[in-house]
């Protein structure tokens, strides 16, 4: 059997964007030599790995073999950072997963510093919530990510910011004015909880507050719960980076018991990581720019 990298790398790109034209735009060939790749790819491994209907998807076989072929793409593309980086030159590739509040509140200012500070280096964004990023950067889909407190941190990881919680009410709620709101008050109105993201977090300020949790709504999409509470169907708790992702109906209060959740940039576990990868953790070194300060200011020093 011979595989070659070409035809994995065309095998993740229809995978990832569920389409042979968009693979196609992705990788910079025509949609002929995407279908080509797979083709024989397909003859190589003498099975079909993708269902070819309007959207798509992977066979039985190619939803197997698809977290093999990103380890192999990632190392790869690890080697080719490392001989350029052997030469004196940070350039390439770096893909980086964060959950929404941190791609709207954080991200901005930190691709405003690498770009400063790492000119050829391109940072790819996945966004995914908190189940998903691990799972991410163990298969390979991502070099690097940014998690929401690990609970194991690799030596070289960085914590690049905290933040804490907050209750999420609408404007004219009777207790948007108040200093501080107390989680047992605003729960009366019925709590909307986010399943994608934080709900972790939204248990352990009940704990702190020796509350049972009981939410009346559990959605996934953040989105959703922001579209509910502004509504006027319940309130939500929602981290204070998320404060860039508001209507203007909604604004967020401070919330007792207080909570703070920690951000760390970090690589993989099971394998060595990119080299682009440590690149952007070491860029955070010294001082901060304005334009990243202004993320929040919630960029470590």
């Amino acid at each position: 059997m011979s595989v070659t990298i070409p035809q994995l790398r065309a095998f993740a790109a229809v995978v990832d964007h569920r389409s042979f034209s968009v693979a196609a735009v992705a990788l910079g060939v025509s949609q002929s030599a995407v279908s080509h790749a797979i083709s024989t790819l397909e003859r190589e491994i003498s099975g079909p790995l993708l269902v070819r209907s309007s959207g798509v998807t992977p066979t039985a076989l190619g939803a197997q073999l698809i977290p093999r072929a990103r380890t192999v793409l990632a190392a790869v593309d690890a080697l080719e950072a490392s001989v350029r980086e052997h030469s004196g030159e940070h350039s390439g590739t770096v893909r980086l997963a964060a959950v929404p509040t941190v791609c709207q509140g954080l991200l901005p200012g930190l691709l405003q510093l690498w770009s400063a500070r790492l000119p050829r280096v391109d940072v790819q964004v996945f966004e995914g919530d908190d189940e998903e990023l691990p799972e991410w950067l163990d298969s390979g889909l991502v070099d690097a990510a940014i998690l929401v407190d690990p609970k194991d941190r690799d030596k070289r990881s960085r914590l690049v910011a905290s933040d804490v919680f907050r209750a999420l009410v609408r404007r004219d709620h009777p207790l948007a004015a108040q200093a501080e709101i107390p989680l047992a008050e605003l729960i009366e109105d019925g709590l909307i909880s986010s399943t994608g993201g934080c709900e972790e977090q939204v248990r352990r300020i009940h704990e702190l507050a020796g509350i049972r949790y009981a939410a009346t709504q559990r959605v996934r999409e953040l989105g959703t719960l922001l579209s509910l509470v502004r509504q006027g169907l319940g309130v939500g708790v929602m981290p204070s980076l998320g404060e860039a992702m508001l209507p203007a109906e909604l604004v967020l209060v401070p919330l007792t018991p207080r909570l703070q959740r920690e951000l760390v940039i970090c690589g993989p576990a099971s394998r060595p990581w990119h080299p682009l990868a440590e690149a952007l953790v070491d860029s955070l070194d010294g001082p901060s720019p304005e334009t990243t300060r202004r993320a929040g200011e919630l960029l470590l020093a």
